[in-house]
């Protein structure tokens, strides 16, 4: 089953061997040329990775799988789970600017700032995803005890079900309230940035 969010964020949910680490995250990166801001615009609406349900680019994407590995214990004619563990396994698509050197003061200020911003921003969309791992463990563990393992697995399988479309509701919910920001975000992050680089603290 697979569902892909409006946020740029792709999820999947499968039952196979999982680690004993709650995230397991890798990240990869797209090229992007230009030297203004309106090439820089232009590159990543075309390189960006594209999301399936809109069938649009974006300048970052998180695409993420959560395994659950389940134990089940039957007893006196009654079964329950009595090991749950849920991993997410996030693969995080940030762009990586190829030709800064080349571009003004101004161009550089702005991309450094709205580089970062992508990444907080995916990042945060593994951190709900990790926080809903953990909700739907402590679920599973307490489905209690049922009349069979056919039967547990079906609680099983609906509970998850309940938990994922909870966290996709987050999930859009995230990116509807980051939308609604943006603007005001990035220029508060362009003044933290200048002042950083006025004091020394970062490069320009």
């Amino acid at each position: 089953m697979i569902r892909i969010l409006v946020a740029a964020c792709m999820v999947a949910l499968a039952v196979v061997p999982a680690s004993a680490e709650t995230l397991n995250k890798t990240y990869s990166y797209f090229s992007v040329g230009g030297t203004t801001l309106d090439q820089l615009e232009d590159e990543l609406n075309r390189r960006g990775p594209r999301v399936k349900s809109t069938g649009q680019r974006h300048p970052g994407a998180t695409q993420m799988q959560f395994n659950t590995r389940l134990g089940y214990l039957e007893k006196d004619g009654k079964c329950r789970v009595v090991d749950a563990k849920v991993t997410v396994k996030a693969k995080v698509i940030l762009p990586r600017w190829r030709r800064r050197g080349a571009a003004d003061p101004d161009t550089r200020l702005i991309w450094d700032t709205l580089s970062d911003d992508i990444k907080r921003h995916e990042e945060q969309h593994v951190g709900i995803a990790r926080d809903y791992a953990r909700k739907l463990e402590s679920k599973l563990m307490m489905l209690g005890r049922q009349p069979d393992c056919a039967i547990a697995q079906q609680k099983a399988a609906a509970t998850a079900d309940t938990i994922l479309a909870r966290h996709d509701k987050a999930q859009a919910a995230f990116d509807r309230a980051e939308s609604a920001n943006y603007e005001k975000r990035l220029i508060r992050l362009m003044r933290q940035r200048i002042n950083l680089i006025e004091s020394g603290k970062i490069p320009g």
